[in-house]
This record gives C-alpha cells, sequence and structure tokens, in this order.
C-alpha cells in the first residue's frame, strides 16, 4: 500500500471535522474519495499533507508514518498536489513554475518534456505568465508540476471543478497514464460520475465519517447503493 489513513481525528479549532476516518490506497491504483459538499473531503487532504495536523490516529506513506511530519517534508517524500484553485505563482511564467517544482524523490521524475507530450498546449504557453491562462490551461500546469516533483501518490481535489468536458476527459485519461507509470492518484471528487470512470477503489465521505469503502465497479455498477450513500443515481 503507498497511503495508510488510520483513524484519523482531525480539528479546525474545537470543531471535530473527521471522526476516525480511514482509508487505504494501493500502488499504482486510483483511489475516488466521494461526497458531497461538507464532508470531509478536503480535510482528508490536508491531513494527508500535514496542513491540518490530526490530533488522533496516524498516516503512513510508502511505510514511513508521517502524521506529525512538516508539509515540506510530505511532498519531498513524493507526495503531489493538485489543489482545487490550482495555486499557481500567477505573475511567473508557466516554464518557471514548473522548474521550482522540480525535485527528486525514490520515485521516477517527470521531465517537463514528458508533461508537454501529456498536454500538448503545454508547449506554447511555457512563457506565458500564469495569471493570463485559462481555467483548463492552469489545471494542465498544476498537473504538470505534481508530476515534475516526482510523485509516487497525487492527490486531486475536485480536478473536474470549473472545466470544460474535453479537458475533463483529458484530465480523466492524465490519471489513466499516471496508474500505467506506476503513480497511485487519491482523487477526491464530488461528481461521482466523473470520479468512477477511472476509480479502482472507492470511498464516499459523511459529515466526517467513512460511511462505505470498497471496489469501485460496485458502486459504479449498483445505481440503488450510489443512490443510498450519494443521493445520485
Amino acid at each position: 500500500m503507498i497511503l495508510q489513513v488510520d483513524a484519523v481525528d482531525t480539528f479546525y479549532g474545537e470543531t471535530q471535522a473527521l471522526f476516525g476516518a480511514s482509508l487505504v490506497v494501493p500502488r499504482a491504483k486510483v483511489f475516488a474519495l466521494l461526497g458531497p459538499n461538507g464532508a470531509g473531503k478536503t480535510t482528508m487532504l490536508r491531513s494527508i499533507l500535514g496542513l491540518t495536523r490530526p490530533r488522533r490516529g496516524a498516516i503512513r506513506f510508502d511505510g514511513k508514518e508521517v502524521t506529525r511530519s512538516p508539509t515540506h517534508e510530505i511532498a519531498r517524500a513524493g507526495i503531489g498536489w493538485v489543489p482545487d484553485d490550482r495555486r499557481l505563482c500567477p505573475t511567473l511564467t508557466v516554464a518557471r513554475n514548473l522548474r521550482i517544482a522540480q525535485k527528486r524523490t525514490r520515485f521516477r521524475a517527470w521531465s517537463i518534456k514528458e508533461t508537454c507530450e501529456i498536454f500538448s498546449p503545454l508547449e506554447y504557453l511555457m512563457e506565458r505568465e500564469c495569471e493570463n491562462l485559462s481555467g483548463g490551461e492552469m489545471q494542465m500546469v498544476a498537473i504538470a508540476r505534481a508530476l515534475v516533483g516526482a510523485p509516487g501518490l497525487i492527490l486531486f481535489d475536485e480536478p473536474s471543478q470549473g472545466l470544460a468536458p474535453k479537458i475533463v476527459g483529458d484530465v480523466l485519461a492524465t490519471i489513466r497514464k499516471l496508474r500505467e507509470a506506476g503513480v497511485a492518484s487519491l482523487v477526491v471528487e464530488q461528481n461521482a460520475e466523473i470520479a468512477l470512470s477511472v476509480a479502482d477503489h472507492a470511498a464516499v465521505i459523511d459529515r466526517g465519517r467513512i460511511s462505505w469503502s470498497g471496489d469501485a465497479r460496485t458502486l459504479r455498477e449498483d445505481g440503488a447503493l450510489r443512490a443510498r450513500l450519494l443521493g445520485v443515481h
């Protein structure tokens, strides 16, 4: 397993957001974490990244406990992040954003050239400042930035949000390519249909608790179960 989250309790001040939440992401697989807004999906990602540290429980990445590790050490261990708001440096060029994100981990390092082979428009955007990009272009850069950081796991927070269907298709195709290349993905999505179309495993979170976990195919093919857990067919 590349990631194990074991009985995590996370708080914002005195308000508890995760209640004994557990999940396991296998190596080189796609894991979808589903649930409505406010269910605790992004808090799970923040807990994994050390941005909001759990009070109780344990998080292990690549066999090592990272529960109390600072965020920069977690990133250097090989966890990439594609946040929902992209968080690019707006006044820097695409090329500069990618160069400053390059680092070595024990996992494969993707070159900037390779990211352009995945997203062909990037080649023509390298000298453009990120503040002048469209939402879809920013998403390409955000994924490329995660790749050049040599990840063993990439956390995707609402990757389809605000994107045209064509770009969503490109993002899903990229997640499939990552799996083929041995990179695991944890995809947080409100749109269950999109996430389940690419996922191997899935879990549903509701009010900070994992209410279901299993094979993504089960949730994809069982409309009644999906409706009960997520309120969608």
